[in-house]
């Protein structure tokens, strides 16, 4: 079993156990079928991944790394908020028929802010950071920008980053180290996706700035399961688990904006079937 499959089952009979039931309560979500969609939540829910001892995939089912990648360089590098820039479906409830998700997300990310260095966007000022102040205590990013967000489709979920650098006694690289801040989290849907995306950010980023990646914390202030996922959630958690599998990336790229989908390398992924189906709420 991978610690990440730990975490998440604790996490799950966490919230099954102990969470809030919002049924009564005037919800935004609905099911495809127009009812509202409910939950079980839990506030403030934090896990803590060591990229060190391995990759936070877990295995109960089938993380789709790639794909996970895929968005996350789309947000990132290619600061996009099209997605026809996207290789995967996720996004397609949200977007307008021109393939927009509006003033969200990859957007944010791209615009320029003016620093006593330059002007930057916020990739590029994290980049600009790790390399010549890499012990700055402000290396911050945040796509929930109040001013654009009646112009977004989907507030942001995943909405801050923090980065921060520590010196290991005895190694000579420093390491990299992150906390991702969400204000609310499908459980089901998208726990492990976010992680693991953010997961091959930080290598990505330590990679470019010749540091290792070491710790990803998590925080999430609305965990929830949805009514219609507590069934799925419990089958789950009850799978075999295996080995956390081996994930890395090629060496050889340097530069952040050089990176794709193929500098991806998965080995040893071991897991369970793939959840059908899973119903969305929008």
């Amino acid at each position: 079993m991978s610690r990440a499959d730990e975490l998440f089952a604790a996490m799950c009979r966490d919230i099954l156990t102990n969470g809030t039931d919002t049924r009564g309560e005037k919800v935004r979500p609905r099911w495809e079928d127009g009812t509202p969609a409910y939950t079980i939540k839990k506030f403030g829910v934090v896990n803590r991944y060591d990229l060190r001892e391995e990759f936070p995939a877990i295995t109960f089912r089938r993380t789709a790394l790639k794909s996970a990648m895929d968005e996350i360089l789309w947000i990132w590098q290619k600061k996009s908020n099209n997605i026809h820039d996207l290789h995967s479906h996720i996004w397609d409830e949200w977007a307008d028929e021109e393939g927009s998700i509006g003033k969200a997300y990859g957007y944010q990310a791209g615009i320029p802010s003016k620093y006593k260095e330059g002007m930057f966007d916020q990739t590029d000022r994290v980049l600009y950071d790790l390399k010549n102040n890499p012990f700055s205590r402000r290396i911050v990013t945040s796509l929930y920008n109040h001013q654009d967000l009646s112009e977004m489709r989907l507030y942001p979920c995943a909405w801050s980053v923090t980065f921060n650098v520590t010196q290991r006694p005895g190694e000579e690289k420093l390491t990299l180290n992150a906390v991702l801040t969400q204000r609310s989290q499908d459980v089901l849907a998208a726990n492990n996706w976010n992680v693991c995306q953010y997961a091959l950010l930080l290598m990505m980023f330590a990679q470019v700035s010749d540091m290792v990646p070491g710790e990803l914390l998590h925080v999430i202030a609305d965990a929830h399961i949805y009514d219609r996922h507590v069934p799925i959630i419990e089958e789950l958690i009850t799978r075999p688990a295996y080995p956390a599998p081996k994930v890395w990336l090629d060496p050889d790229v340097k530069d952040f904006y050089d990176f794709t989908t193929e500098h991806l390398h998965i080995e040893n992924y071991q897991h369970g079937p793939q959840v059908k189906d899973i119903p969305i709420a929008v």
